[in-house]
């Protein structure tokens, strides 16, 4: 992936870069594996803000993406590769010699033409979903299942991917993106290689208003409000938040706060915390 940079003709192109789309090989997905995107906006069924700072934004088409790969032992070709705007990774148009097309997350090196194969006797190869017990260790992998049979849940996003370090038992321990150590079952699919559009963390949105395109609204800081609105709020001038440590809008401790329940079920999982 290469990116696009641009002159300082007006403010918001000075700092601004873009992708070139240069993995891009096909402009509109698959009508038959799109569905409409039903954007609530931050609000739940009741009409009320739960999730502040979302609105606006471009119409999307929700692709449906296949993180389970569970049509084994049944080659695919990569017929596209295409952009998605419900995430910052591409994805690749399948078509299986029995006629099923299909997407999935576009892996780095895949390119248009190869064939690719889901199943316990698939080849290491980029693109191919095994179960983690038959992939050699040191392997990078993508789109990893928590639980056998539902789905890829973790590494997904552009330019991850996960090692595999050790086997023993029922489990296999894998370093994630996070640098986290985690046990996961050795039923558990996933999918050989490093995800695709590496270069997507390096893009700078360069003014307020791209933002907006991608449906994030602007966010008021809590010290410039009033008291009634924000625990940080009031003051003459530029006052400080008045309290020995931040909190959010309803006084909950907030940054750097942990907020994991400490009793839950995956602790046992986890060898090494993230940093």
């Amino acid at each position: 992936m290469a990116i696009r940079l641009y002159k300082a003709y007006t403010p918001g192109t000075r700092n601004r870069t873009v992708s070139k789309f240069s993995e891009i090989t096909k402009d509109h997905p698959e009508k038959s594996l799109t569905k409409k995107c039903q954007c609530r906006q931050g609000h739940n069924n009741q009409g009320k803000i739960t999730s502040r700072h979302k609105g606006g934004g471009h119409k999307r088409l929700y692709r449906l993406i296949d993180f389970k790969r569970n049509k084994h032992n049944i080659q695919a070709k990569v017929k596209s590769i295409e952009y998605d705007p419900n995430r910052n990774s591409y994805i690749a148009l399948l078509h299986y010699i029995d006629g099923e097309k299909r997407y999935i997350l576009h892996p780095r090196s895949l390119q248009v033409g190869s064939y690719i194969l889901s199943g316990p006797e698939a080849p290491i190869e980029v693109g191919n979903a095994l179960p983690l017990d038959v992939i050699p260790l040191g392997t990078a992998v993508h789109n990893v299942e928590l639980t056998p049979g539902k789905g890829g849940q973790i590494v997904r996003a552009a330019g991850t991917y996960a090692q595999i370090v050790a086997k023993d038992g029922k489990y296999v321990t894998l370093k994630l993106p996070s640098s986290e150590v985690r046990l996961i079952q050795k039923k558990c699919y996933a999918s050989i290689g490093q995800v695709g559009n590496i270069d997507a963390s390096n893009i700078t949105i360069g003014k307020a208003g791209r933002n907006r395109w991608l449906g994030k609204k602007p966010k008021v800081r809590g010290v410039v409000m009033n008291p009634v609105d924000h625990p940080h709020g009031g003051g003459e001038g530029r006052a400080p938040i008045g309290k020995t440590h931040p909190v959010t809008p309803w006084g909950k401790p907030a940054l750097g706060i942990k907020t994991r329940n400490p009793k839950k079920y995956s602790n046992n999982y986890i060898l090494r915390r993230r940093k």
